[in-house]
């Protein structure tokens, strides 16, 4: 029996699954962030290790060799050329599969959201990236390092500008925002002030502010400090697409840009609609199915599967996500 495996490792969850060659999953489990820019290369294959053991062990393999025949695995932290090299042969290493490549997690996106498999893939979760490929296969990448390589967008950013303009809008240092009141009530405080002493004292983890950009994005619709926040990322969602299609000389064609990630499925109306101006012409299309449905068909693409496998892989394997909380 041909498996392949397939793995989404974000920087707040990690998704792996075993899937037969004719698209049919057999073990999907789920745990935490894998971002080797978080934990480390050794890190991320301790994570993954932990998570593909559970996965074989489900599917009812022993466990002894490759647990698959392919692998793809992509990673939220896989940016830079060399990281991308480091990370395939710590995964080839581990003997998972017989073959294996790893990816950064926009070319699953694209993989999986496209129709003509090239286009524009923008994703923003914790963090912003873009990928763009061209039919003749060149490809346009950015750094996606944060603010040190000029990137602002991601859900981190979000909830620090949310949590920075609440502050002054208590203190009487910036406008009066409905943030004020909401970003600290989301933790149980009564003032922006308190959730700040709490994250300086570490009673609230830092990594719980990911959980602010929702908040101040179902804002936008009617407070216009938290407009303007949706407003500035959407700009730069748009621009990052904008400057991959004409890096790849595709400006006046017909593209494809797909919008994925949790702050970009989510579809807020404001930031969508502001989105869709800022790409008037280019048809946006927002990829609903989990990153690991995109790992998997890139899986698939190594076997040469056929259609119908692509079909069966992208119905049961989202149908299993989302049975299972993913949503």
């Amino acid at each position: 029996m041909t498996l392949l495996l397939a793995v989404d490792g974000g920087n707040s969850k990690t998704d792996v699954a075993l899937v037969r060659a004719d698209g049919t999953p057999l073990a999907v489990v789920r745990g935490p962030s894998s971002s080797p820019h978080q934990i480390g290369i050794d890190g991320t294959m301790e994570v993954l290790g932990e998570l593909v053991t559970r996965a074989a062990r489900d599917a009812g393999l022993n466990g002894d060799g490759p647990v698959a025949d392919v692998g793809t695995l992509v990673l939220a932290g896989a940016d830079l050329p060399e990281e991308e090299v480091a990370l395939n042969a710590a995964a080839a290493a581990r003997g998972w599969a017989r073959r294996v490549v790893v990816r950064n997690d926009t070319y699953a996106l694209l993989r999986m959201g496209t129709s003509a498999g090239w286009g524009v893939a923008v994703v923003c979760g914790a963090g912003i990236n873009c990928v763009g490929v061209g039919p003749d296969g060149r490809h346009a990448r950015f750094l996606a390092l944060g603010r040190i390589s000029g990137d602002w967008g991601g859900g981190e950013d979000i909830a620090l500008e949310a949590l920075w303009s609440a502050c002054r809008s208590q203190d009487g240092r910036g406008p009066a925002t409905v943030l004020e009141r909401l970003v600290p009530e989301h933790f149980g405080f009564e003032t922006p002030d308190q959730l700040a002493t709490s994250l300086q004292q570490g009673a609230v983890p830092r990594s719980r502010l990911l959980e602010l950009a929702p908040v101040a994005l179902r804002a936008a619709d009617e407070d216009a400090v938290a407009a303007a926040l949706a407003d500035r990322l959407a700009a730069e969602v748009a621009g990052m697409a904008r400057v991959a299609i004409a890096r790849l000389g595709l400006a006046g064609e017909e593209v494809e840009v797909v919008l994925g990630g949790g702050v970009l499925r989510a579809r807020h109306p404001r930031l969508h609609a502001a989105i869709a101006r800022g790409l008037a012409g280019v048809q946006v299309v927002v990829a609903d199915e989990a990153p690991v449905v995109g790992a998997a068909l890139l899986a698939l693409d190594m076997l040469g599967a056929d259609r119908g496998a692509e079909e069966r892989l992208r119905r049961e394997l989202d149908h299993h996500l989302r049975s299972d909380g993913d949503g």
